[in-house]
């Protein structure tokens, strides 16, 4: 009885699939299968030449419609509507992505960073594919000289297009071999259920309003081309676009090399140019400096034709923790809005008058994108319903490492910055208000030190901004670690746990919640309470810049599969993450159970989109259900708030 079906295919179509996402990629008019290579289990590889006549055979078209029979593929949401395109609509129970199989053990998403880590050799994706890709599956700019031709055809190289089919033919061999390499790591149930959901929330979609989308697009053309226009006046620079040149007329103004026009970096250099036209050029630059506004841009060329945007969440895409990635217009790094009447900002900006948005607006820029999240919009009749988890990570610290005062706060009234300014600072709670100074330390506080953060940490979050110098935050770091000693004997634990792990090369099992640490001769794995582990491939221990003896994996950096050293506070920033992903996953099976349509979820939150009728009601229920008790967390204090609102916001 086959089990497997492996399969990886080559296409075509005009539609960009970098910009527009697969979804859109495979309506196109013009969208081809060029080929399929199959195998079943661990039978031969088969390379099916549709684009030069072939025909699926039977066996493959057989196998493909029994949903006994698993369908393996790197990434497997291609293939999915890949075949939908095609006629095949297969349910996505049957599919099995090898490239979420990758990125749960802590290996590399993409099929070719996988087989380097794996050392598969010639297998997987290399320059040479690419080049095949860039050949056969691209359209080609029409000149004279090739005819006025849009696109190559097999026909047109028979000789590229036999090592294509043969390319293709690798690309199951890798794919079949990560699978065996993986084998022992098995995905858990609650896993497989997560992955099911994340591929029809992905195929549900977000409706986008397109003219608003479109509006915004043409405003920010003309702001940034007026932008430009006074920079080139100003400064004389041919092209203010470019950093080369910009740095160079700054360096001759300010006297010295200007290395960087990064945004923290500008604020710093408009402080030393003072008043006057430097100062105005970098001011200018700071406002099209704004990339935001490209996600209007990414919108419209991914919206198909009924308006909505599809596969927009990467599952397992940040890897580790597991939590999800953005995909194409980024949900997961949208900017915050915090103008005053949202209403009738957005009603202004689609009247489509650029002067008048300029007499409104001074900073256009900074209007275009608080505006982008309103640019998702429910569908007729219907409204989103945002339910959001209340500090999560902290109440998973809290409650992971026993810290008592705080599990109370988090079961009282939930106002943990105050509560440990008040702790930290020896006074009252009543005297810590809502924009006082301590409430803000408390604030620096809990987000910069849970992790064993230190001052550096605290000056990433602000802290030189708030006026603390670096005796008093050293000072702060100390009150803290005094106020949460139960946190402080997490980290070293954990760190401890770890290290003993891979000095056995076995398991040792935590003092926290059944937390546990396996290794064998790949990786290191951290069982969590969901049952679900962490990965830490190919551990070793290597010197620290303290001449520790430390943990060190391998993990992918700036698309380097490097070694990086690990300690207690990391470890403990890991589970927490990945146990506050795995909150909101549970918390999404049960709502897609009781009936709700989610359409997108950002970090800690769930969106659903619900009829109008009954939305108010459906907060309720969906707070109330986020709130839950979860078995695998038991004690662990919940909480979720929301609203309802007609188009996506941060309320």
């Amino acid at each position: 009885m086959i089990k497997q079906l492996h399969i990886d295919v080559e296409t075509f179509s005009s539609i960009s699939i970098k910009d527009s996402g697969h979804y859109k990629y495979t309506q196109a008019l013009d969208f081809e299968c060029l080929m399929c290579a199959y195998a079943f289990d661990n039978g031969t590889i088969k390379v099916i030449d549709l684009a030069l006549g072939e025909q699926l055979p039977k066996e493959f078209t057989d196998a493909l419609k029994n949903p006994r029979v698993e369908k393996h593929a790197h990434n497997a949401s291609f293939e999915r509507q890949v075949f939908k395109a095609m006629g095949y609509n297969i349910p996505i129970n049957q599919w099995y992505c090898n490239a979420v199989k990758s990125a749960y053990c802590g290996l590399p998403l993409s099929l070719g960073g996988v087989s380097k880590a794996l050392d598969l050799g010639e297998k997987g994706k290399s320059s040479a594919g690419i080049a095949l890709i860039k050949f056969f599956c691209i359209p080609i700019k029409p000149t004279k000289r090739n005819g006025y031709a849009v696109r190559n055809y097999a026909s047109d190289n028979l000789e590229k297009w036999e090592q294509f089919k043969e390319y293709c033919n690798r690309d199951v061999e890798a794919e079949r071999e990560i699978g065996y390499i993986l084998s022992e790591y098995k995905i858990p149930q609650f896993e497989r259920e997560n992955y099911i959901l994340d591929q029809e929330i992905n195929d549900r979609g977000i409706k986008v309003d397109i003219k608003m989308a479109t509006i915004c697009r043409d405003i920010n053309y003309k702001y940034v081309a007026k932008i430009k226009a006074k920079m080139i006046e100003l400064s004389g620079v041919e092209n203010p676009n470019s950093p080369k040149q910009l740095k160079d007329w700054l360096g001759k103004h300010l006297q010295r090399e200007v290395k960087s026009l990064a945004k923290d970096d500008i604020e710093g250099l408009i402080e030393e140019a003072g008043l006057g036209p430097v100062a105005d050029v970098l001011n200018y630059r700071r406002k099209i400096a704004k990339t935001s506004t490209t996600k209007y841009i990414a919108m419209l060329n991914c919206a198909c034709d009924n308006d909505r945007v599809y596969g927009l969440f990467q599952f397992y895409g940040a890897n580790r923790t597991g939590r999800w990635a953005g995909r194409l217009v980024q949900l997961q790094n949208l900017p915050r809005n915090y103008i005053s009447d949202l209403d009738a900002t957005r009603e202004a900006v689609k009247q489509d008058d650029y002067e008048l948005i300029e007499i409104l607006f001074e900073d256009v820029s900074d209007i275009l994108s608080q505006l982008i999240r309103t640019t998702f919009v429910a569908k007729h009749d219907h409204t989103f319903v945002v339910a959001d988890f209340s500090a999560i990570e902290a109440r998973i610290l809290s409650w992971l490492a026993k810290e008592k005062w705080r599990e109370d706060v988090f079961r009282s009234h939930g106002k943990i910055y105050e509560a440990s300014a008040s702790l930290m600072f020896n006074v009252p709670i009543e005297e810590v208000t809502k924009g006082s100074e301590l409430r803000s330390k408390g604030k620096n506080a809990e987000l910069a030190l849970g992790y064993q953060g230190a001052v550096g940490a605290m000056v990433r979050m602000g802290g030189e901004e708030m006026g603390m110098d670096t005796a008093e935050m050293k000072a702060v770091v100390r009150k803290w670690r005094k106020a949460n000693p139960n946190i402080v004997k997490l980290w070293h634990h954990m760190g401890d746990c770890m290290y003993s792990c891979l000095k056995k090369r076995g398991t040792v099992k935590s003092n926290y919640n059944g937390i546990t640490f396996h290794c064998d001769d790949k990786c290191i794995r951290i069982q969590l309470p969901s049952g679900r582990s962490l990965y830490y491939w190919d551990p070793v221990f290597k010197q620290n810049k303290f001449g520790d003896q430390a943990v060190a994996y391998r993990n992918l950096e700036k698309n380097q599969w490097i070694y990086v050293e690990t300690y207690g506070g990391k470890i403990v920033e890991n589970i927490v993450q990945a146990i506050s992903r795995d909150l909101l996953a549970d918390s999404m099976i049960r709502l897609d159970k009781a009936g709700f349509d989610i359409t997108m979820h950002v970090h800690d939150e769930a969106v659903a989109e619900q009829p109008n009728a009954d939305a108010e009601e459906t907060l309720k229920s969906m707070c109330a259900i986020m709130g839950e008790d979860v078995t695998w967390a038991k004690g662990l204090p919940l909480k979720a708030d929301g609203y309802v609102t007609r188009y996506y916001k941060k309320d």
